[in-house]
């Protein structure tokens, strides 16, 4: 899937181990336009990363993938974004895609995703 949005919170980066290694991730917030527009958290993974485009302000075309997992008898939604460009500037790539996304380790909450 893919959106295009505007960049209007970047939340703390988190970082941690697991049984692969060290890994992090990185959680923003996008607004979309319209008449009614939409706030969405996007996360992004490892090398995936890039500073230079989560600007505050910056208007990004997000590729990204939906899934949800049940635990504990709840369910709950990731929004995991595999490709992010600075729309219309021509912006980077970031590297890989849907198929390169790696196993990640249990978070500090305990919760095995």
């Amino acid at each position: 899937m893919q959106l295009t949005a505007k960049l209007t919170q970047l939340l703390p980066l988190q970082t941690g181990t697991g049984k692969n290694g060290q890994w992090k991730k990185q959680e923003f917030i996008v607004e979309t336009e319209g008449q009614f527009p939409k706030k969405v958290c996007i996360s992004i993974w490892g090398d995936k990363i890039n500073d230079s485009q989560l600007q505050i302000g910056n208007n990004l075309k997000i590729d990204f993938d939906v899934e949800s997992r049940e635990y504990n008898g709840r369910w709950y939604t990731d929004v995991k974004a595999w490709k992010i460009e600075v729309a219309g500037a021509g912006g980077q790539t970031a590297p890989g895609g849907p198929d390169n996304q790696g196993s990640v380790g249990e978070e500090e909450d305990g919760l095995p995703f």
